[in-house]
């Protein structure tokens, strides 16, 4: 008796790495000026800016990218934080109060862009509905396509 294994892998949809970058990039500014200089308006293009992503995300059906998200952000903005708690506290204190900011800091900055963008992704992704393709049929040994 021979058995014969067929495979069908289906490659995602969409690359967001380009998107991902560029929203790591613009929340690495907004986080910078959130050290800086904070304000209310400030977290609300940052929020906004996250928004979108969440929104794109949704739309291409990849909310499994909300994961790594928060890492690549916290990537892009470690130094450029850092510069700014110099900026803002001062060279020495800020250094040091930089890196418990960007250590544990980013814990909670984290967590809240996994849950703002996941809760968007996952709202755009339900409000779009289904992809509209076959279900997956699953065939015994016995039986031919």
């Amino acid at each position: 008796m021979s058995s014969v294994v067929i495979q069908y892998r289906e490659r995602a949809r969409a690359n967001v790495s380009a998107p991902m970058v560029l929203w790591a990039l613009a929340m690495t500014v907004i986080l910078f000026l959130e050290v800086v200089a904070p304000s209310a308006q400030v977290t609300l293009i940052g929020f906004g800016v996250s928004a979108l992503l969440g929104i794109y995300l949704g739309w291409r059906r990849r909310v499994g990218a909300v994961i790594v998200a928060p890492l690549v952000s916290w990537l892009f903005a470690w130094f450029p934080l850092e510069i700014a708690c110099m900026i803002h506290f001062g060279i020495l204190k800020g250094f040091f109060v930089g890196l418990l900011m960007i250590t544990f800091g980013w814990i909670g900055i984290g967590f809240v862009e996994f849950v703002w963008l996941g809760m968007v992704a996952l709202l755009v992704r339900a409000m779009r509905g289904s992809s509209g393709q076959d279900s997956v049929i699953i065939m015994g040994p016995d039986e031919r396509p």
